[in-house]
């Protein structure tokens, strides 16, 4: 129980942090997400720290939006256990495409991004 959960200190909400890891953090794009990644500057968090952001430009209803974002947040909370815990990460994914896409996909690519952040770790 709890492994499949999405509480409050694995979301990442600090501006701070936040504008630290858009301006030294890397980045890749991996359809239909661009990803920014950081190690965390302060390891007493628990756990690696997200961010979710779908642009109000490509999408103007906010239930569109907020729809992308709840399939976001629950590919990551049944999927979270494959990303690797020996360094933990501040990660913005941000939605890049013009539609919506099935639940299904989104829970194959971010899969897919937490290989790549794998990689890349391992490479570092």
């Amino acid at each position: 129980m709890g492994k499949f959960t999405f509480k409050k200190e694995e979301r990442l909400y600090k501006e701070k942090v936040i504008q630290e890891l858009f301006e030294k953090g890397s980045s890749f794009y991996l359809y239909p997400f661009k990803v920014f990644f950081l190690q965390n500057p302060e390891p007493a968090y628990p756990a690696h720290q997200i961010l979710i952001s779908v642009s109000k430009k490509i999408f103007k209803n906010a239930v569109d939006r907020n729809l992308i974002k709840r399939r976001i947040r629950e590919a990551y909370r049944l999927n979270k256990s494959m990303l690797v815990e020996r360094n933990k990460l501040l990660i913005a994914y941000i939605y890049s495409v013009k539609e919506i896409l099935p639940s299904a996909q989104i829970h194959e690519r971010l899969v897919k991004t937490f290989k790549r952040l794998d990689y890349v770790e391992k490479k570092k």
